[in-house]
């Protein structure tokens, strides 16, 4: 199942309460997701700032995509054998001093390094909290865990892009980057005196990654999240521009609007299990790939006014953030055995997707204009979609189950 046998978890130091530690890590995943996502506020300041075309300041959203995708699951299984401790404060290390770099870059180029140093210690930090949250706590609590660790990151998604523009809109792009900072460093501060030593989990062995990685069927089945999440960034990381541009909204106007599609978010979070619970995993995410086919193009290439986009923007925050409870129930219920592994995959995926939509929308508006940003995301919905069938389709054929076990 993994590779390593498991060991016995260790409780929290007698000043640390389970639930101050569950807290704490709640946090890390808060700073994380902020430095993930404030960025996408304050693209088109950083372009104005750095002098460089809005198509490369997005290389900010996708380059801390790809470092993150691809170093977080060969460092979390790489590094199975380390206090998780140990894991966690080198991942909150890295965020802080990667936002601390970027807030006094002198150039671009340090500025993409910089947000390099903050993907590497974010990709420690999620799957590090998750698996001490799993650690420190009892079978029958594990969900509400869970919950509140996790409640941190979808804090930081519906929170970071408004907080981002509206500190880059009143003050400077470096502002938002010093904030995170500042809220990396009391949270890293927060871990080395609440996180305890010794903590042993079960962990992944990088053989066990790699036979998930040579499976098909899988590796379709986590390609779902990527081209969903690529769906959603092709508009989002130019969102704050496009606001601006079409409705001539001052940066207070833009963040306003922006703080709207984060609360959408938030309840999306919630709907996604909801929606789990009465239609199955499959068939909710079926329905979230329709209303992104549906909404997407009407959004960018209807000029309507304000009043009437933002119903329009709240459906599409509200069903696209309602993805990762279906689709974790579906990874889950694929394969089982290999389930740690499939989900630290799916939180890579995130952020491929994240770099898939961000790249996309560049090439979007360097050829044409902000118009085509819907229809482009649409397109990346139809192929999710597709990726469903292809995968229920693969289910079906003779010997599916007995290659996954083989495998």
């Amino acid at each position: 199942m993994t590779g390593t046998a498991p060991r016995r978890s260790t409780t929290p130091r007698r000043s640390t309460t389970p639930r101050q530690l569950h807290l704490l890590l709640s946090a890390t995943n808060f700073a994380q997701g902020l430095g993930a996502f404030s960025v996408i506020g304050i693209v088109a300041t950083v372009s104005q700032g750095m002098s460089v075309p809005l198509h490369e300041a997005g290389l900010l959203v996708s380059l801390y995509a790809i470092v993150y995708a691809i170093s977080s699951p060969l460092l979390v299984s790489g590094l199975g054998a380390l206090d998780r401790r140990h894991v966690l404060i080198a991942g909150l290390s890295l965020l802080t001093a990667g936002a601390g770099l970027a807030a006094i870059a002198p150039s671009f180029s340090i500025l993409l390094l910089a947000r390099a140093l903050m993907a590497v210690g974010g990709g420690l930090i999620t799957p590090v909290a998750a698996a001490i949250g799993v650690a420190t706590s009892a079978p029958a609590e594990r969900g509400r865990v869970l919950a509140t660790v996790f409640a941190g990151l979808a804090l930081a998604q519906a929170l970071g892009v408004p907080a981002g523009a509206w500190l880059g809109g009143i003050l400077s792009w470096r502002a938002t980057f010093g904030f995170v900072f500042l809220i990396s460093a009391i949270t890293l501060l927060g871990a080395l005196v609440l996180v305890p030593s010794n903590i042993r989990v079960e962990t992944a062995s990088l053989s066990v990654l790699g036979r998930v990685l040579r499976q098909p069927r899988s590796m379709l089945a986590v390609s779902f999240i990527v081209l969903f999440i690529g769906c959603n960034f092709t508009l989002l990381t130019y969102l704050a521009p496009f606001l601006a541009g079409r409705f001539h909204l001052s940066s207070s106007e833009v963040a306003g609007v922006l703080m709207i599609y984060g609360a959408a978010a938030v309840v999306g979070n919630a709907t996604g299990g909801a929606l789990t619970d009465r239609l199955g995993a499959a068939r909710t995410l079926v329905l979230l790939c329709a209303v992104m086919i549906c909404v997407l193009p009407v959004l960018t290439l209807t000029d309507l006014p304000l009043l009437a986009t933002l119903p329009l923007l709240i459906l599409w925050s509200l069903f696209g953030w309602s993805v990762h409870v279906p689709q974790q129930a579906r990874l889950a219920q694929l394969d089982p055995q290999r389930a740690s592994v499939l989900l630290s995959l799916h939180s890579a995926g995130i952020y491929v997707g994240s770099s898939l939509g961000a790249s996309l929308a560049g090439q979007v508006l360097k050829i044409s204009d902000p118009h085509w940003l819907g229809p482009a995301g649409a397109a990346l919905a139809v192929l999710s979609l597709a990726s469903l069938g292809f995968v229920a389709w693969m289910q079906r054929a003779p010997g599916a189950n007995l290659g996954a076990q083989r495998s």
